[in-house]
C-alpha cells in the first residue's frame, strides 16, 4: 500500500520544529504531548527515519527532519490557501489587532497579505503599542486580540502560545560598556516587559544606571546599542551582527509571545483563523 502523507502529522511537525519543545507545541496545537509524540512518530514511520534529535531541554532537526521542513513548507502552505479559498467568501468581518512594534515588520510582511488574500472580506485594522498597554486594550475590548510578549507561564484561557524566547542583554560588537558605572541602558517604553525585567533585575543586583534612551520604537533601541551608546535586552533571535550577547548581568527569565483575545470578541470565526495564521507564520 502506497504511504501516504497526512497533513495533520505535517502540521504538527512544522510546529515542533519551529518552537523547538513537544510541550510548547503541545500548546499550540490544542493537543496533549503525547498526541504529539504519537504523530511524529507516524510521520518519521512514513519518512523512514528520525526527523528530531531529543533531549530534556529541547529538540533539533536531523538530517532527514530538515530535508522534510523544507519539501513540505509549501504544500502546508497549498493546502492551507485552497481551503482558505473554498471558505473564504463565505467569511466577512472586522478585526481590530494589536501588535507590538518589534514584530510589527515580520506580521505586517510576512503574515497579514497572506491573511488578506485568503479572506478578502475580513477587514483588518491595526495598533502598535507597548505589550501591556495591548494586554489592557484587549482586557477593556478596544481590540479584539493582540500579540503580547510576557513571562512564560502567564497564560489564560484567552491566549494562545506562539513562541518562547529566551530575552539577552546586548551590547555593541566592539566597545565594552558592561563595566561601566553607572550602567548606560536603551530601554523600551513604558509597559513593556522587557523594561521591567531589564530595570528590575539591575535593580536587584545592586548596579547603577543611567538611561541613554527611552523610546517605544524597536528599531530605536537597537540603533543606539549599535551605535556603541548603551546596551539592552532583547530577543535572542533579534541579534545583529553589529552587537555581542553580554555575560556578567542577570539572568532574565525565559518570555513568551502569545495571542490574546478579547472575551468580547464579536467576530469569533475570523479571529480564529487570525490565531491560526499568526501559529503558522509566526517566527521571532
Amino acid at each position: 500500500m502506497m504511504a501516504i502523507l497526512d497533513i495533520d502529522l505535517i502540521r504538527t511537525f512544522h510546529a515542533v520544529a519551529r518552537i523547538g519543545k513537544f510541550s510548547a507545541a503541545a500548546q499550540v496545537l490544542h493537543k496533549s504531548p503525547a498526541a504529539v509524540s504519537v504523530h511524529i512518530q507516524r510521520l518519521e514511520g512514513v519518512a523512514g527515519g528520525r526527523l528530531l534529535n531529543r533531549d530534556n531541554q529541547s529538540v533539533s532537526l536531523t538530517t532527514l527532519g530538515k530535508r522534510l521542513l523544507a519539501s513540505t513548507t509549501e504544500l502546508l502552505n497549498t493546502h492551507d490557501r485552497v481551503l482558505a479559498d473554498l471558505q473564504g467568501t463565505r467569511l466577512a468581518g472586522r478585526i481590530t489587532l494589536g501588535v507590538p512594534d518589534e514584530y510589527a515588520d515580520h506580521v505586517i510582511r510576512d503574515i497579514l497579505p497572506t491573511f488578506a488574500t485568503a479572506w478578502p472580506n475580513v477587514v483588518l485594522e491595526l495598533k502598535t503599542a507597548p505589550s501591556y498597554a495591548l494586554r489592557d486594550l484587549v482586557q477593556r475590548a478596544k481590540l479584539q486580540a493582540a500579540l503580547i510578549t510576557q513571562p512564560k507561564d502567564s497564560t489564560s484561557a484567552e491566549t494562545q502560545v506562539l513562541v518562547s524566547t529566551r530575552p539577552v542583554w546586548v551590547g555593541p560588537a566592539h566597545v565594552a560598556l558592561v563595566a561601566m558605572d553607572p550602567l548606560p541602558l536603551a530601554v523600551h517604553a513604558a509597559q513593556c516587559p522587557y523594561r521591567q525585567a531589564m530595570l528590575e533585575s539591575l535593580r536587584q543586583s545592586g548596579r547603577r544606571t543611567r538611561i541613554v534612551l527611552e523610546s517605544p520604537s524597536n528599531q530605536a533601541v537597537k540603533a543606539c546599542v549599535e551605535a556603541g551608546l548603551a546596551i539592552s535586552l532583547i530577543d535572542r533571535a533579534r541579534v545583529t551582527d553589529a552587537m555581542q550577547v553580554l555575560d556578567g548581568l542577570p539572568v532574565i527569565a525565559e518570555h513568551e509571545v502569545v495571542f490574546q483575545r478579547s472575551q468580547a470578541s464579536h467576530n469569533e470565526e475570523a479571529v480564529d483563523l487570525l490565531a491560526h495564521a499568526m501559529q503558522q507564520y509566526f517566527r521571532l
